[in-house]
């Protein structure tokens, strides 16, 4: 089975970017889940509705978020009401939305895609250790689910390691998002889980992390936010994610990535 995984999109040009991409390439690479974190997709903060289905429409199967998750006012009904829309599993419990889903390929594999994010340098939610362990004692690779794949939105790379070796072996790959910034440490771990610690950022990276220069610069140099509206960079995108191969057993056989355009190196032949 294949399973892609696109990181943090930002604003229109990241989101034109994915699309495009997923129409031409979907069925090319037999991706059999497309997966999508969609936090910046709405002007760079959060996802509505109307953009949820525009990514839906153009073939992603499965949208993830962040710790904007709920940047834009209309948009908590929409997490209450479509189960293809997560955010993070371990905000606390009452908050609208669902933190994973247990979706199906096109040949009945069932597939579960799980969203969590970090507590180092970030907003203080339930910790994400505990509570996957917990979900994780009712599902088992093998016996009710075929893979297991997490987007932990994170932004330390030692915190989104330290997970992912937590749980090497129970599931089938964990991919880190927030920074915005591809890492080098694309690995399968010894007991079979495919994992990077950030596959960067689907957007313009000529940029400050996907955000026109000038208002991050002038945050830096004169904290004064209120002249320092964040905008998304609309120049040339590049498409940033990954692409696991996973066997019979549910555990990553490969794991390659995918950095398509703009002015990053390409990685066309990737997979």
């Amino acid at each position: 089975m294949r399973i892609a995984f696109f990181g943090d999109i930002v604003g229109r040009s990241g989101r034109d970017a994915v699309k495009n991409y997923i129409k031409e390439n979907k069925t090319k690479y037999k991706f059999d889940l497309a997966i999508v974190n969609g936090e910046n997709a709405t002007h760079g903060f959060g996802i509505n509705q109307n953009i949820c289905e525009e990514l839906f429409s153009a073939g992603i199967d499965v949208i993830t978020m962040g710790n904007h998750t709920f940047d834009q006012k209309d948009s908590f009904p929409l997490f209450d009401n479509e189960k293809r829309l997560l955010r993070p599993l371990n905000y606390p419990q009452g908050t609208p939305g669902h933190g994973y889903i247990v979706t199906e390929t096109a040949m009945g594999e069932k597939v579960m895609v799980i969203n969590l994010i970090g507590r180092i340098a970030m907003e203080q939610n339930d910790d994400p250790f505990f509570v996957v362990n917990q979900l994780l004692a009712n599902y088992k690779l093998g016996v009710n689910v075929n893979v297991i794949f997490i987007d932990f939105h994170a932004e330390t790379t030692a915190e989104k390691t330290a997970l992912a070796r937590y749980l090497d072996g129970r599931i089938s790959g964990l991919v880190g998002t927030h920074t915005h910034v591809p890492t080098a440490d694309l690995q399968i771990l010894n007991k079979g889980t495919g994992f990077l610690s950030d596959c960067g950022m689907c957007g313009d990276y000529d940029s400050v992390i996907g955000m026109e220069e000038d208002a991050p610069i002038k945050r830096f140099t004169q904290k004064i936010y209120a002249r320092a509206k964040m905008v998304p960079a609309t120049k040339t995108p590049t498409v940033c994610g990954v692409v696991l191969n996973i066997g019979e057993n549910g555990l990553c056989c490969d794991i390659q990535t995918i950095r398509v355009g703009g002015f990053l190196r390409e990685q066309k032949d990737c997979i």
